[in-house]
């Protein structure tokens, strides 16, 4: 939904309706094109659904949409004269200006994806532990610093990171990920979205073909679609992303999205030879590997999955990791490690989008790193998370009465339990969140793939909380 001040002012239908109504009369939604399902648009956009009915019946009775019994809502086919006049003359939004094409692209992101806004409460997936994050380590030692050391992370710094929190980072990396960089490799970010606005910014023209999980994360097909890329979908197996199967349909394709260490959302690990294939193609294509390292931290067996950037001849992969996840999302920091050739370049691309991050936080996680507090911090949630785990799994298969007894996993913060194929998995996830329980459908995060069923995260949450989100959805999953 719209921010600010005045956003605040325009009652939250409204805004839906007036986003709608844009994305007809500027061809987002051509003529004849259906419209999402009123709850899953609802749920893409953190809303209520009768806030979604609101404005779908509103755009009916306008006439900008058709409802046809019992098979949803359609954009009336006569307006395409109103789409032919639009692209001649743009009506420039309330209180704003017209937008170019490309901010178009950008504004319409929030139709594909919309990160929560809400308080996170279980099952949401994502959602890290926080309550005991060590604070007062963190305030100590930013007391430490010297007057020094403050006036100098006052002032306007480099854009590709504090040197001393990017030599932290390439050593933290090769110790947990098996990463051999330098120092100079890395550029510090605002977290993993931004580093995927400054890939999709620096190495994609508008047009070019971008191969993403099927399943996957929307925020990256979104960001994708924003910067003009074309998102093809590859479907995954149980040894992740289907390369051969993406590399025969689409050929032409510039870049390869993967998250291979733990793939989202279905959590498999990518197998040595698929990514090796994966390396070879990126190879002969000369396209990219973006890796996003999702919860790759967290592997609770005795053997970690190194990261797909260790192997060998992996020159042309670029690791997208981040701390929203290992420490706490309001932190608001994360790291690309990229050749070298291209390292000036992504200074230069941070420097346009907004300076550098900020100085303290930089030195504080910094020394955080360096005097192990990190790798501290990761063992107790480790420790954590996989008791968490059990806790979630067995007061789901208790209160379903042993419906659902979802598998054990030696990695990540969710699981997943896959329904049979031509089932839905919305009326069950709706149901749950107006009860107050986040089971996000599996169908959200897929392009093409007919592939269903629920995601439970489990890491943030206490164990009193998981018993009672389970005592909620069990029996209706008997």
């Amino acid at each position: 939904m719209t921010r600010g001040t005045n956003a605040r002012r325009i009652p939250l239908r409204q805004q839906v309706y007036l986003q709608l109504r844009a994305a007809i009369e500027q061809g987002t939604f051509a003529p004849g094109a259906r419209l999402p399902p009123s709850r899953e648009h609802a749920h893409v956009l953190g809303v209520a659904r009768n806030t979604v009915l609101w404005a779908v019946e509103r755009l009916q009775a306008e006439g900008y949409v058709v409802a046809r019994v019992g098979d949803g809502s359609y954009v009336a086919p006569g307006l395409a004269a109103l789409r032919a006049d639009s692209a001649r003359k743009a009506l420039p939004p309330p209180g704003g200006v017209a937008l170019s094409h490309r901010g178009q692209l950008v504004a319409d992101t929030a139709l594909r994806w919309q990160p929560p806004l809400v308080p996170a409460r279980a099952f949401r997936i994502g959602q890290p532990e926080v309550a005991t994050f060590p604070f007062a380590v963190w305030d100590r030692l930013s007391r430490q610093a010297s007057i020094a050391q403050r006036r100098a992370t006052a002032q306007y710094l480099d854009p590709a990171g504090l040197p001393t929190l990017r030599e932290a980072i390439a050593q933290w990396l090769l110790v947990s990920r098996g990463i051999r960089c330098e120092a100079a490799q890395v550029l510090v970010t605002s977290g993993s979205q931004q580093a995927i606005d400054l890939i999709s910014r620096l190495l994609l023209d508008v047009g070019d073909e971008v191969l993403v999980e099927d399943p996957g994360y929307p925020g990256i097909r979104a960001c994708l679609l924003g910067h003009g890329a074309q998102v093809r979908a590859v479907p995954v197996d149980g040894e992740g992303l289907c390369i051969a199967h993406g590399a025969a349909r689409w050929p032409a394709a510039r870049m390869a999205v993967v998250t291979p260490t733990h793939q989202f959302p279905l959590g498999v690990r990518m197998s040595l030879p698929r990514r090796l294939a994966l390396i070879e193609w990126a190879k002969a294509q000369r396209a990219w590997i973006v890796e996003d390292d999702y919860d790759g931290e967290f592997q609770y067996g005795a053997h970690r999955i190194p990261a797909l950037c260790s192997l060998p001849h992996a020159e042309r992969v670029l690791y997208v990791g981040t701390f929203s996840k290992t420490l706490h999302p309001g932190l608001r920091l994360g790291f690309i490690v990229l050749p070298h050739a291209l390292a000036p370049a992504f200074a230069s691309a941070k420097a346009l989008s907004d300076r550098h991050s900020p100085g303290e936080a930089q030195e504080v996680l910094a020394r955080f790193i360096a005097e192990g507090h990190l790798l501290r911090h990761l063992r107790r949630m480790r420790e954590l998370y996989l008791q968490r785990q059990g806790v979630m799994i067995d007061a789901l298969a208790k209160a379903s009465r042993g419906a659902l007894r979802l598998a054990a996993s030696e990695q990540g913060m969710h699981l997943v339990h896959e329904l049979p194929a031509g089932q839905s998995d919305v009326p069950l996830s709706a149901r749950a969140r107006e009860a107050g329980v986040f089971m996000a459908p599996l169908s959200a995060y897929t392009i093409d793939s007919a592939r269903r069923g629920w995601l439970f995260g489990y890491a943030g949450y206490e164990a009193a909380a998981l018993r009672a989100a389970a005592r909620i959805v069990g029996p209706w999953l008997a």
